[in-house]
């Protein structure tokens, strides 16, 4: 699917999500990695020029917590449709600040000013209500001025930042966590960290609340998530096309208290995002499903290069059993299997108790929502809906630029392997030769996909 919808000594190292080998089934990668860092976090700097900040005082005073102030980390086509859209809300639009990680961002805002959305045609250019600051987050910030750079020269270090009342954080899935958790100073029970990316949120149980109590103990963050399925597609910095209007669904994973209801109801008041709020266990059951998605659309539309709609252009392979035409099918109908016989397996395991048992779901429902021909009847319509589209990962392949395939398929491996440890129930053949297709930057045609997956 399209956008629809990881530095100095404190670094965390990154480690991919899932592996070749299931050494650990109860802890993944990522977890063990922050589990055993004991280093405390860093303090970060930010960075303003004159033009882009609302208020000039903001430039030289130490910024105070603003319980409505909301700020963007990641500035891509989803960072971009939210702080638009936000900062329509009427009569009382919240505060926003969008949260760059390189200077030369912020020269190129201080330049040009406002972030460009085009719809059915027309462009439209907002740049009242928003804030831009820089943030040293990034391993390979620098707060040396680029030679010859006159515009680093009016950027000012505005010193450390404060606390984060409310972080919407839109990065690329596989570098959200780890930069969340070089920000944990300054976040706390008073705050709320909303998720807006492809994959599953890494809050959900068993492991989600394991680190949340190792980094933060009882002075935990609200932690929320974000389903986007609007289809929106980069024209370059700050300026998106806004192609597919879908909606967003949104809600608590994590609650601390009776925290995070600010900015979950914000967003679901957001005009042009659809949004609506959902329970806890609707969340996590359409995020299941919205992982399955774009598991099978997003990489295969990378391997084969192609838009949405071409993988559905030959229907069921029920129906063209045997024909050349079917191999795209029938290698989505393998993935899927695996997909589903996996989810199966997870709602009926101890570890999802925190959510199933917790909210009172029904294990027999769960198993028929995803059940073969349920995920592929959903597939099939969301692929049809989205045909014109171009998926997320086929616009980082053509960018040149790393996929979120770990967050996704990888995602599905890794859940497999934590089910069944031994790897004699579960198979994920098929979706580890397609991260390992989309890892080597293959192209291929149907029969070649045919024979890479299917053989």
């Amino acid at each position: 699917m399209s956008s629809i919808l990881r530095r100095s000594c404190l670094v965390v190292t990154h480690t991919r999500p899932y592996s070749t080998q299931p050494t650990q089934p109860s802890r993944p990668a990522w977890l063990t990695a922050h589990l055993n860092d004991t280093l405390p976090p860093p303090r970060i700097l930010r960075w303003t020029s004159p033009s882009s900040c609302s208020s000039p005082s903001s430039l030289t005073s130490l910024p105070t917590p603003d319980p409505r102030r909301i700020h963007i980390l990641g500035i891509g086509n989803i960072g971009r449709l939210f702080a638009v859209q936000l900062s329509k809300i009427r009569p009382n639009p919240p505060p926003i600040t969008l949260v760059l990680h390189r200077r030369e961002l912020l020269d190129q805002w201080t330049a040009r000013p406002g972030i460009e959305i085009t719809r059915a045609g027309t462009v439209e250019v907002t740049r009242d209500g928003l804030d831009v600051e820089c943030w040293d987050i990034s391993s390979s910030f620098s707060t040396t001025a680029t030679t010859g750079s006159r515009s680093h020269d009016q950027q000012q270090p505005g010193g450390e930042i404060a606390t984060i009342s409310n972080l919407i954080v839109a990065t690329k899935a596989d570098a959200a966590l780890d930069q969340v958790d070089r920000l944990r100073r300054y976040l706390d029970r008073s705050s709320t960290v909303a998720f807006a990316q492809n994959g599953m949120s890494r809050m959900w149980p068993p492991h989600g609340p394991a680190y949340v109590s190792h980094r933060y103990g009882d002075n935990a963050p609200s932690f929320a998530a974000c389903i986007t399925t609007h289809g929106v597609f980069s024209h370059g910095p700050f300026r998106s096309e806004h192609a597919s209007v879908a909606d967003v669904r949104t809600g608590l994973v994590l609650p601390s208290g009776s925290g995070g209801n600010y900015l979950v109801d914000t967003i679901a008041s957001a005009p042009g995002l659809s949004a609506h709020r959902a329970s806890r266990g609707d969340l996590w059951t359409l995020q299941l499903e919205k992982l399955a998605v774009n598991s099978v659309v997003n990489p295969l539309t990378a391997v084969l290069r192609c838009r949405n709609g071409r993988l559905f252009a030959h229907g069921h392979s029920d129906s063209n059993s045997g024909s050349g035409s079917a191999v795209i099918s029938r290698v989505m109908d393998r993935l899927l299997r695996e997909i589903s016989d996996i989810y199966v397996a997870l709602i009926n395991h101890p570890g999802a108790d925190g959510v199933v048992l917790a909210e009172g779901m029904d294990r027999r429902r769960l198993a028929e929502r995803f059940s073969f021909h349920a995920l592929r009847r959903l597939v099939w319509q969301v692929g049809v809906r989205t045909g014109d589209n171009k998926s997320s990962m086929l616009q980082d392949v053509a960018a040149g630029k790393r996929t979120e395939i770990a967050e996704l398929n990888g995602c599905i491996i890794d859940m497999a392997r934590f089910l069944d440890p031994s790897g004699t129930t579960l198979t994920v053949s098929a979706n580890q030769r397609l991260v390992n297709l989309v890892e080597g930057a293959k192209v291929l045609d149907q029969e070649g996909l045919g024979r890479a997956l299917l053989g």
